[in-house]
């Protein structure tokens, strides 16, 4: 047969479509198996190549499954509110929703074009005001637990724009669109308390499985620590500094004490002498970001307030210094710094002349006696930044009243629709562009009935990808987020798999989101990822990552036309390790491509009867696949179904019923080429509705076994025998071989056997 890959892509495409195979029933009496990837924000450029790697991989995952007779959910959506959108508006006047809803298309049409098995009558996209609804709905249920609460936050602020802005939108201190230097400007922003499920978030990563990697990466950004509070009190003041430390037993070491330069006290405890210097220093770090900061890398800077406090273990008289790698969020935003047991303090006191001190070390009990400290634990982890003074996101449901305070909106008016404006520049003073529309912001108190003004502020991209997970489940339904019995019977979720980069965002805030609802009685598991994967990036022919601007980026629609959907899946999981980055390589494309057309020349290749090579070829394959995909070591698992075909090829004959075989552990990987060949044998069902075949341990196991033969621990030969051979038989069969016996000069000392491997002559 013929692998016209355009036209076998749109038939099978249109088969699965009409047949509806890929749909999850709610009431199947089957196991279920809930299969996830995260859902992507559709951009304007469209797919990546990097896309598919991922959604390939899970597909795999979900066709195999299906095969294996479980009820499989394998949904998409979209995670579409986000800057982009928005940058896009300001620029043209378009509306965001437009756009979107272009680009929107535009993704499902190139991810249908790929064969992907989603099951696309539970598509969700987080700016339907039938899903923010439900986003709306659970924020209010934040706020009624006193969990959301609003407290003065310092935001980018860019003066020419007269916007506020991300942190990904601060570049080397200016802001990314015109270069101006950014400014940070106090502002109220509502919070999230995630602090308060520090413990539990860190505490649970032992009840499931996710890659080591993964778990390290949270728990390190959680950064729980424990330690102790210690008061140093201020020479000539009524003021004292707490000091938060994990190592209070190094007390009398202590040289200095540095306080970040948001440190509520640094005006106080500046002295004249010194606030120009100060206030100068401050100005000089205000634009760094926390990571900037926190680069040992970098010379240590700082400036010295003129103040002293007294070290409460020894009352030695110690300076007050103020340094940006001391974060004001973190801790008690003050240190005692011991250079003598710590490279950073040792750092900043070789560049100040500051003194460095060997004490001798006390317990942490007696260091708490004292100095009259007490142990605490204290969390890197901030509370969640929950408002965005933008446009394009979802507008947070909460009244303000004169009288009444903050008011939520009645469950009954949700969702709070996001109006139209005439445009999307954020208000001179930097509220959000809702803020100018008098008709939305003035409004009545739900409690009262007295005037009051709705919150112009929007939620973080974040917040509709926090539970998407659980509106899959029921995405039609228009009294609750989803169903009791539904969220019993899908959770939890029994494999995700999304990219590094979002371990301590999305990954963080869906699993504290979840155990939140989980609190609230209104799901059925704490955890709602039972196992999570990751892979790893795809990058350029050279090595480098893939950009826009560089315009080195790979379009899959130009894969796919040129050598078909099936070569572009194959190619994806075969071309490396699924969690290592790899570069692209069109050689590489070329060569599945080459592999697939081999394939179907497969029935060319029937016959009565075929070599037992072939058969015993077919039975390792399929263990090997089912444990790779089981393993995600997809690569493997087409490098052995590579060698199978060549088996075929180099033994020139297999049965049908050995081909139907292999096309069922293919098919998940080329669906497209697994059905056309299965047709074209005269299959009438799909593919999918098959199943995943069983190995007969027998035929996995070699009759014969080569073994190494050795002199004096040098290979001299090799000899392929019986397994099991007797050790007598196989010794003199040794000693018989030309290449060996011309070494035997000398009587031998020593035969050494491993069964089934090596004979070693030692003389």
């Amino acid at each position: 047969m013929s692998y016209n890959h355009g036209s076998i892509d749109a038939k099978w495409q249109a088969a699965w479509a009409k047949a509806q195979i890929f749909r999850a029933q709610d009431d199947s009496p089957k196991e279920k198996y809930y299969v996830l990837v995260e859902f992507p924000y559709p951009s304007g450029a469209g797919l990546h190549v990097g896309h598919p790697r991922s959604y390939t991989a899970l597909d795999i995952v979900a066709r195999q499954q299906r095969m294996l007779g479980k009820n499989v959910l394998f949904p998409m959506g979209w995670d579409a509110f986000g800057l982009p959108a928005e940058n896009y508006a300001i620029k043209t006047g378009i509306h965001p929703s437009v756009i979107t809803k272009e680009n929107i298309d535009n993704f499902r049409r190139q991810l249908k074009a790929i064969g992907f098995s989603f099951d696309w009558s539970r598509e969700v996209n987080t700016t339907d005001p039938a899903y923010y609804k439900w986003t709306q709905w659970m924020f209010l249920r934040f706020f009624k637990a006193g969990l959301a609460y609003k407290s003065t936050m310092a935001i980018n602020w860019c003066p020419k724009d007269k916007i506020g802005l991300a942190n990904e939108e601060v570049v080397g201190g200016k802001c990314e669109r015109c270069g101006t230097a950014v400014e940070k400007r106090d502002k109220e922003q509502w919070m999230i308390a995630i602090t308060k499920y520090a413990d539990r978030l860190i505490d649970d990563l032992d009840t499931v499985d996710y890659l080591p990697k993964i778990k390290k990466q949270q728990v390190d950004w959680i950064g729980r620590s424990e330690g102790a509070e210690i008061d140093f009190a201020v020479v000539d003041s009524q003021e004292k500094i707490t000091v938060f430390t994990t190592r209070p037993d190094t007390i009398f070491g202590v040289t200095y004490l540095v306080i970040a330069p948001e440190h509520p006290l640094v005006e106080s405890l500046t002295t004249s002498e010194q606030r120009d210097t100060v206030h100068s220093y401050i100005a000089s770090v205000a634009t760094k970001t926390d990571m900037e900061r926190g680069d040992d890398t970098k010379a240590k800077t700082g400036a010295f307030t003129g103040s002293y406090v007294i070290n409460p273990a020894n009352h030695e008289r110690v300076p007050v210094w103020i340094a940006d790698y001391v974060l004001g969020h973190y801790g008690t935003g003050a240190v005692m710094a011991v250079p003598q047991h710590d490279e950073r303090d040792l750092a900043f006191a070789q560049t100040f002349n500051l003194p460095i001190v060997d004490r001798p070390l006390i317990s942490f009990a007696d260091a708490l006696a004292k100095t009259g400290g007490k142990k605490t634990v204290q969390y890197k982890l901030r509370d969640w930044v929950f408002s965005r003074q933008r446009y394009w996101g979802e507008p947070i449901p909460l009244i303000h009243c004169d009288h009444c305070g903050w008011v939520p909106v009645p469950d009954d008016q949700l969702p709070v629709l996001l109006p139209d404006v005439a445009n999307y520049q954020p208000t001179d003073n930097g509220e959000s562009p809702l803020a100018s529309i008098d008709s939305f912001v003035n409004t009545k108190c739900p409690t009262c009935g007295g005037d009051a003004k709705r919150e112009t502020d929007t939620m973080p991209n974040w917040a509709g990808s926090s539970w998407y997970f659980l509106r899959y489940i029921d995405p039609n339904n228009n009294n609750e987020f989803a169903s009791a019995e539904k969220l019993k019977h899908w959770l939890p979720i029994d494999l995700y798999n999304g990219g590094m980069e979002h371990t301590t965002l999305h990954l963080l805030y869906s699993r504290f989101w979840n155990k939140f609802l989980f609190d609230q009685g209104l799901v059925p598991t704490s955890e709602p990822y039972a196992r999570r994967h990751s892979h790893g990036l795809i990058m350029s022919e050279d090595g480098t990552k893939m950009s826009k601007s560089v315009g080195n980026v790979i379009n899959p629609d130009d894969i796919v036309n040129e050598f078909g959907a099936d070569t572009l899946r194959v190619y994806e999981v075969f071309m490396g390790p699924f969690e290592e980055p790899v570069p692209w390589s069109t050689n590489g494309v070329v060569g599945v491509r080459r592999f697939l057309d081999r394939v179907t020349k497969l029935p060319d290749f029937i016959a009565p009867a075929e070599s037992p090579d072939v058969t015993k070829a077919l039975h390792k394959t399929i263990k090997k696949v089912s444990e790779d995909i089981t393993n995600f070591r997809f690569n493997t698992a087409v490098a052995a179904m590579m060698t199978f075909v060549n088996t075929v090829f180099e033994q020139g004959s297999i049965t049908k019923p050995s081909l139907l075989t292999f096309l069922a552990i293919l098919t998940p990987f080329a669906p497209h080429v697994g059905n056309e060949v299965n047709e074209a044998l005269g299959g009438t069902s799909l593919m999918e509705a098959g199943n995943w075949p069983t190995f007969d341990p027998a035929l996995i196991v070699d009759s014969e076994v080569t073994i190494a033969i050795q002199v004096n621990g040098k290979l001299r030969s090799s000899l392929t025998v019986a397994l099991d051979l007797p050790e007598s038989s196989l010794v003199t069969q040794a000693q018989s071989d030309p290449n060996v016996a011309k070494f035997l000069i000398s009587p031998i000392k020593k035969t050494i056997v491993v069964p089934n491997k090596i004979v070693n002559f030692v003389i």
